[in-house]
Formats: structure tokens, sequence, C-alpha cells
């Protein structure tokens, strides 16, 4: 029980010192800041957008689901890698979205627990693009995700 604790006590340092490297270079030593009408408009209306994506977003993402799990068998025609890739990017989406969806409550409140589930969800959208090999959606997207969320975390206690 003891190598447990041990191992969650070092992801959680490690988390914590990443957090910390990211602050330093994406707010402090960022070379333009968010003018603070921006950054609290994104605070104000970020949760709203969010739920009425999620909502809008919810029937499609149901479909490609149930329709990724019927396909992912056939996903393995394409090679070992495609099949995998296929599978990983369902698994990271679905976890991802679980993530965005609990944080909305929290967002509303401006609490820093809801804060960091966006945070995670942005970490593990990078994961699945270096898996996928997709540079352009891990320097783009996860790079403007994560610059923005920092930009904001200070609104958020």
């Amino acid at each position: 029980m003891a190598k447990s604790d041990e191992k969650s006590a070092d992801l959680k340092s490690m988390m914590g010192r990443l957090e910390d490297t990211l602050t330093t270079y994406l707010v402090d030593k960022a070379p333009f800041q968010l003018p603070s009408g921006a950054k609290e408009a994104i605070v104000k209306y970020g949760p709203w957008i969010t739920l009425i994506l999620l909502i809008l977003a919810l029937p499609a993402l149901l479909f490609a689901f149930g329709l990724g799990t019927f396909l992912a068998p056939f996903a393995f025609l394409g090679g070992l890698q495609a099949g995998v890739s296929y599978g990983f990017g369902m698994v990271f989406s679905a976890v991802i979205l679980v993530l965005e969806a609990l944080a909305i409550p929290g967002l509303f409140k401006r609490k820093l627990s809801a804060w960091r589930l966006i945070y995670y969800g942005a970490l593990l959208g990078g994961v699945q693009s270096v898996l996928s090999f997709n540079l352009g959606g891990l320097v783009i997207g996860t790079g403007i995700s994560l610059y923005i969320l920092f930009q904001i975390k200070s609104y958020y206690k």
C-alpha cells in the first residue's frame, strides 16, 4: 500500500512541476498577454459555450461512438497502426469529453478544481496528438488551449 501512495505522490509532484513550468512560460514569460477584458469574457462565457456545444454535439458524438464500436474491427484492415490509433482516439476522446462535462458546474463557480479538469483534458488531447502523430493538433490545438487556460487561471480559486 505504501508504494501506491508513493506513486500517487510522485504523480502529483510531477503534475505540479509541469503546471509551474507551464505557468512560467505561458504567463510570466509569454510575449503576449491576453487583455483583462478578453480573459473576463472567456471566464464568463466559456462555460456557457462549452455547455451549449456539448449539448449540440451529444447526438453526433453518440452516433460516432456507436458507429465506432461497430467499425472498430474494420479499422485494423488498414494495418495495426491504423486500428490502434483509431482505438486510442476513441478512448481519449471519450475521457476528454467526460472531463469537460464534469468541469462545467465548477467553471460556473470559478473553482480551480474545474480549471484543472479542463487542463487535464488539454494534456490528454496533447497525448492523443502525439500518439496519432498529429503534429498540427499538438502545436496548434494543445498549444493554444494551454496558453488560454494558463492566461485565465488567475480567475479561478
